[in-house]
């Protein structure tokens, strides 16, 4: 979810917001979440209006409801990201740096295969790097 209904404006936007952010917390190393906000918020066109839902419980019912969601749908012991592919559900994947191309098709076949194999319930392992934007696409 997007900060006071920014997420109706569409995919590309989430994608778009949530590559600012990241961007700025995880390679800027940014800590001021306000200016964080503030500056993705202009670079990816939204109303700078939106900064005031980031200090309001305004939303809060939205995201709980939305959290609440993805939860039920795979269990209280995993965490987000959570996708859902034909009727089954899970945690994951988390990918550094995210993959493109014919990888990232890859990745969803994958996703695919395991979603469809009956009992499948977890691949883990410790994460060896942090996130890492440097492919994003800014378009």
């Amino acid at each position: 979810m997007i900060v006071g209904g920014a997420h109706d404006r569409g995919p590309s936007v989430s994608k778009a917001w949530y590559g600012a952010l990241g961007t700025r917390i995880h390679v800027g190393g940014e800590e001021d979440y306000l200016k964080v906000i503030a500056g993705a918020l202009e670079e990816v066109g939204l109303p700078a209006d939106i900064l005031r839902f980031a200090d309001s419980t305004e939303v809060d019912p939205e995201l709980r409801t939305s959290h609440a969601r993805a939860m039920d749908l795979v269990g209280e012991d995993v965490g987000t990201p959570v996708i859902s592919v034909d009727g089954v559900s899970f945690f994951g994947p988390v990918v550094s740096p995210a993959p493109t191309g014919d990888d990232a098709g890859r990745l969803w076949d994958g996703c695919l295969l395991v979603a469809g194999t009956p009992g499948f319930f977890e691949i883990k392992r410790t994460r060896t790097v942090g996130p890492n934007f440097s492919i994003l696409d800014k378009s």
